[in-house]
């Protein structure tokens, strides 16, 4: 993920190529298509079919999400990370970034609010819930990771991952997610993450594993 320097130790922070895919940095017009690919993405996910259990209306409720999480609350933040062809995108959350209360916090779920107010109780229980479980310390915090279904086992997550996790070793910082489904976590323990808890979300809710990355060195 390091592009060549005449530092072989620098890193960009913006950009990175890997075996699957060219990534940077999400701009505002990447935002509409990557929140078309991260409704394909997480069509299936557990936690989002419990979240949003209309399957007709899925689709549309998933990209008002994605496209509401990014432009009200991560992209200001510069840690969106798109592909050149939308194949992926990652959306992360730099240490310190401060999380929505009070009206902005309700502003932000109202274009959501159509696709999950049959059960919006037991929706705000679970949210609740998983980001009381975020570590306490400084962290990047990985709230979204997807690759397109027809470009997937092409090395595009390992490289959208590339930039913030090199950043996080150069600067000393660990990284934490959670993996909706058991199935990726052993992809996600191939990049230095490993499981702190495995939960059972209430409601009758799916599984959840919460996963931590301390920072490596920079010459591991």
């Amino acid at each position: 993920m390091v592009p060549p320097t005449s530092d072989p130790k620098a890193i960009d922070h913006a950009t990175g190529v890997g075996a699957g895919a060219t990534v940077r940095r999400a701009t505002l017009p990447d935002v509409d298509p990557m929140a078309d690919q991260l409704a394909r993405s997480f069509f299936d996910d557990p936690v989002i079919a419990h979240i949003f259990r209309n399957e007709g209306r899925r689709p549309a409720g998933l990209r008002r999400f994605f496209t509401t999480q990014m432009r009200a609350d991560y992209l200001a933040f510069g840690g969106c990370y798109t592909t050149d062809d939308h194949s992926g995108s990652a959306i992360w959350a730099p240490p310190g970034k401060p999380y929505l209360t009070g009206l902005r916090s309700i502003a932000a779920l109202l274009p959501v609010l159509p696709f999950v107010v049959a059960h919006l109780k037991a929706t705000l229980q679970l949210l609740t819930l998983i980001e009381s479980m975020h570590p306490k310390e400084p962290h990047w915090y990985l709230a979204t990771l997807g690759t397109d279904p027809a470009c997937q086992g092409r090395g595009v997550g390992s490289s959208l991952m590339g930039p913030v996790l090199d950043r996080c070793d150069h600067e000393g910082f660990g990284s934490y997610l959670e993996s909706s489904k058991g199935r990726n976590v052993p992809f996600y323990r191939r990049h230095g993450f490993e499981v702190s808890r495995e939960v059972d979300l209430p409601g009758r809710g799916p599984k959840l594993w919460t996963m931590w990355r301390p920072p490596r060195p920079p010459d591991a």
